[in-house]
């Protein structure tokens, strides 16, 4: 089997880049509480002029009523974050970045407008959960389908949030990251990480035949046999054969008695 050294990321990028993320969720919000500014209109309006700057300023706003929003948002993004820069390294920033405008652009244009703002960093989070699990699914290979596992066990409840359950929540913004995300790891299944490869399958990617093993232990076989035959034959040839020929007397032999002896 080929050693291929695995693209993967070092764990302080991993730790870094997530903890600057949420450093500014967190100033945004306290920012919220500081002035008078209605941040929610900083997000996402569907089809309005207005509403386009929440394409990229939507997942940074959160509710200032209830820290209870932007708290649950923190520990899933860090992780599902953190995850995607150390075990996807090469195309991390692609999926991140694309992750987080895609899902504002399609809740701008798909979700209902009933005068509410989309805001938060969950549809974000959704594209993220849905890449890592469906990515790892597509590439066969033990350590993305863990992080597969991984996902299902700790935010599988999270398909729940693709469902108009809960009046306040954004359903649509759940359900288009979730879109995005497995679409993303379908896009980019051969960038990135990839299962080792064995040597029949690099040789077929060049052209190259495999060997036909049946053939070849038919032959063997046969050789075999050959040889055993023209063993044998040499053997008897070199056999040393001793014939014992017997000449019959013109009478049958007397033997000597006491009555023939002369008294």
């Amino acid at each position: 089997m080929r050693e291929t050294r695995l693209p993967f990321g070092s764990p302080v990028e991993a730790i870094v880049y997530p903890s600057l993320l949420l450093i500014a969720m967190w100033l945004v919000f306290w920012a919220e509480h500081l002035f008078l500014f209605p941040f929610y209109k900083l997000g996402v309006l569907p089809r309005t002029l207005e509403g386009l700057k929440g394409i990229v300023l939507m997942p940074l706003i959160h509710s200032d009523r209830e820290i209870q929003h932007i708290f649950n948002n923190s520990v899933p993004i860090f992780i599902l974050l953190a995850a995607l820069l150390y075990f996807y390294r090469s195309i991390a920033l692609r999926v991140f970045l694309i992750s987080w405008l895609m899902t504002g652009f399609l809740v701008w244009i798909y979700a209902e407008n009933k005068g509410a703002y989309h805001i938060g960093m969950s549809g974000v989070i959704y594209a993220l959960a849905g890449f890592l699990f469906a990515s790892g699914v597509l590439r066969k290979y033990i350590p993305l389908q863990g992080i597969s596992l991984f996902v299902v066990f700790v935010y599988g409840s999270l398909i729940w949030g693709i469902f108009p359950m809960q009046q306040s929540v954004s359903w649509e913004g759940h359900f288009m990251g979730l879109l995005v995300g497995l679409i993303l790891a379908i896009f980019y299944r051969k960038e990135g990480p990839q299962r080792p490869k064995y040597q029949f399958e690099i040789e077929k990617e060049m052209g190259i035949e495999p060997p036909d093993l049946e053939a070849i232990w038919l032959e063997k076989i046969r050789r075999a046999r050959e040889e055993e035959e023209h063993l044998k034959e040499q053997s008897d040839q070199d056999q040393v054969k001793v014939i014992y020929h017997f000449k019959k007397q013109d009478g049958p032999d007397q033997p000597l008695s006491d009555e023939n002896h002369p008294k």
